[in-house]
């Protein structure tokens, strides 16, 4: 690892990059206190810029870096002189932790997600007991939930037996991803309350995301649903408004339009995602501002009869099958066919993770992954050449 930003060997936190195999640099911070360095990895990267886009975006990259790495100068200032009496370290975490799932219970925003925070809770409680706080939570702690993670069976408290012999089934890669990101959510809660005076997730890697297959139609095949009728018209202007613009459908059913604007030639979409919380501001094409039909009040939804569920599905698949496209589609498909028609335009990265209103770019990435398997397997359709004499 080699220094390359930084003023002061007496600086408690410095920025330093690290060259990746791909020719980007990786920002990370480097903390040294009490006797003890470690490092804090912060997701942020630079690319080789060859655009003004590009440059532009680095310029951000590092500005979002400095300003993380003052406010760890300021932490650890504030722990030096004594602030961390204002803490509550002896709070006790199952209960903070249950605290937090209650409050997904019934709220139309995370109800969804309440199962996930559920299951964790329960293998909370097998790592953990009722007397363990805050104060026992540092990067070791949570080292070994990741160990508990990898290690404990899918169903602790149901197991089946084949032939007298106990089947084990561990947790699949994205439960362990989906349990871990609870974990993080709670601590760092716990730490903008002010229960702890610095963050133990910091500097701690969770677990890898495991890629699954995306579907996704082609603009041929988008085309051909445009013909397709619909048994309901409304899902029909849903769907392929999700193709041309790649919102999501929980978006797209809290769309009102007080949201939609005109901003020049364009009508533009100003929103808070439902899912991620940040606001977005979204220029649509003209064929997408079709697909809203008329105009009605501020507070009027723009698909107002839009509503997903196991039904909407069906007869989603149903429409899908009468176009003559036999892919496993469902409303998702429409944001991932967005993403791939873009790129596949000649759209940049950075542009299309702008318009998905992705945080990171290695989000955006994925889709262009499946760009290049298509360009894969389209070379190897060439005939062999060779002449046998």
């Amino acid at each position: 690892m080699k220094a390359k930003v930084g003023k002061s060997k007496k600086e408690p936190v410095r920025l330093r990059e690290r060259v990746l195999k791909d020719g980007s640099i990786s920002l990370y911070l480097d903390i040294y206190r009490d006797g003890k360095r470690e490092y804090e990895f912060l997701k942020l990267y630079l690319v080789k810029a060859t655009t003004p886009i590009e440059k532009e975006q680095n310029r951000q990259t590092l500005a979002t870096a400095q300003a993380i790495k003052a406010k760890r100068q300021i932490e650890i200032q504030n722990g030096e002189y004594g602030f961390t009496k204002q803490f509550k370290i002896d709070t006790p975490f199952l209960s903070y932790y249950r605290k937090m799932c209650e409050e997904r219970h019934g709220s139309e925003d995370s109800n969804g997600n309440w199962g996930n925070w559920h299951s964790c809770l329960k293998h909370l409680e097998r790592y953990c007991d009722e007397k363990t706080t805050f104060k026992d939570i540092d990067a070791d702690w949570i080292e070994g939930f990741k160990d508990y993670l990898e290690n404990v069976e899918k169903d602790a408290y149901k197991r089946s037996r084949v032939k007298g012999s106990v089947t084990f089934t561990p947790l699949s890669q994205n439960s362990k991803v989906s349990y871990f990101n609870k974990l993080r959510a709670c601590i760092n809660q716990a730490f903008e309350d002010r229960i702890i005076p610095t963050n133990p997730m910091r500097g701690v890697e969770g677990f890898k995301q495991e890629e699954t297959e995306r579907a996704y139609l082609t603009l041929d095949e988008v085309k051909k649903l445009a013909a397709t009728p619909c048994k309901y018209q409304y899902l029909k202007d849903a769907f392929l408004f999700s193709c041309l613009t790649g919102l999501r459908k929980s978006d797209i059913e809290k769309l009102t339009w007080g949201e939609v604007q005109t901003f020049g030639e364009f009508t533009r979409i100003v929103f808070k995602q439902k899912k991620t919380k940040g606001q977005e501001y979204l220029d649509i094409s003209h064929q997408a501002e079709l697909y809203m039909g008329q105009r009605g009040n501020d507070n009027d939804k723009v698909f107002p009869d839009f509503k997903y569920s196991a039904w909407t599905l069906l007869e989603l698949r149903r429409w899908v099958l009468a176009a003559g496209i036999t892919k496993d589609i469902t409303f998702h498909a429409g944001r991932h066919t967005f993403a791939v028609l873009m790129l596949d335009l000649g759209t940049d990265i950075y542009t299309v993770s702008k318009l998905l209103g992705h945080r990171e770019i290695a989000t955006t990435q994925i889709y262009a992954k499946i760009l290049d398997k298509n360009k894969q397997k389209a070379v190897s359709l060439i005939p062999d050449i060779t002449i046998n004499e």
